[in-house]
């Protein structure tokens, strides 16, 4: 995303990079039980052909993002953010409905509809170039950096078994749809989050 080079070159990085982690930490946290309930409304579906391919993968995830939040709190830790001060302060309105349009469709529609969601977060995993510009522009600790050169290590491998699952899924013209749907408004909102963010400190 364009907004991720925004926000890494930013003149203010230094002061901005932890109200990022902070804000990556919020949609983050949300992850894994987002998809907990994508994989119990999965199980829920009556003579549905995508209901154990979905559980199967959304179980399989869940193991694959645990404590990925826990990794950014100690990230903020390093550069000296109390891990408390992070947790009771509420997330945006931003934030809440990045990952709550996924709740209301999972809920009220098909579980289907959090791939989209899954796509875009796996999708766009940050450059290892990326960082080290972000580490020599901010003179913090390399391990302060730990989650996000995680993501750029991993990511790649989860896109492509997400895709995968897509690809042999018996899917319907709307679930395709929704699934492009929850793609797009997840990039949008994502985008307007940081932009805000970047926005603030220009």
């Amino acid at each position: 995303m364009e907004v991720s080079e925004r926000i890494a070159t930013h003149p203010r990085l230094p002061e901005l990079y932890p109200e990022y982690l902070r804000t990556s930490h919020g949609i983050i946290r949300a992850s894994v039980p987002v998809m907990q309930q994508a994989r119990e409304s999965a199980l829920a579906l009556r003579d549905d052909p995508l209901a154990a391919p979905l559980a199967e993968y959304f179980e399989h995830h869940v193991e694959e993002e645990l404590d990925h939040d826990e990794w950014l709190l100690g990230d903020l830790e390093l550069i000296g953010v109390d891990r408390a001060d992070v947790l009771a302060r509420a997330p945006s309105p931003g934030v809440a409905a990045v990952v709550g349009s996924q709740y209301y469709w999972v809920l009220h529609y098909h579980p289907i509809a959090l791939l989209g969601y899954v796509a875009v977060l796996e999708g766009y995993p940050p450059s290892l170039e990326l960082i080290d510009g972000m580490e020599q522009r901010t003179g913090y600790d390399r391990k302060a950096f730990r989650t996000m050169i995680a993501h750029s290590e991993l990511d790649p491998g989860h896109s492509d078994e997400l895709f995968e699952l897509v690809d042999r899924l018996p899917l319907t013209r709307e679930q395709a749809g929704v699934i492009g749907l929850s793609a797009i408004t997840t990039v949008e909102r994502l985008t307007g989050v940081f932009e805000e963010l970047a926005a603030d400190f220009d």
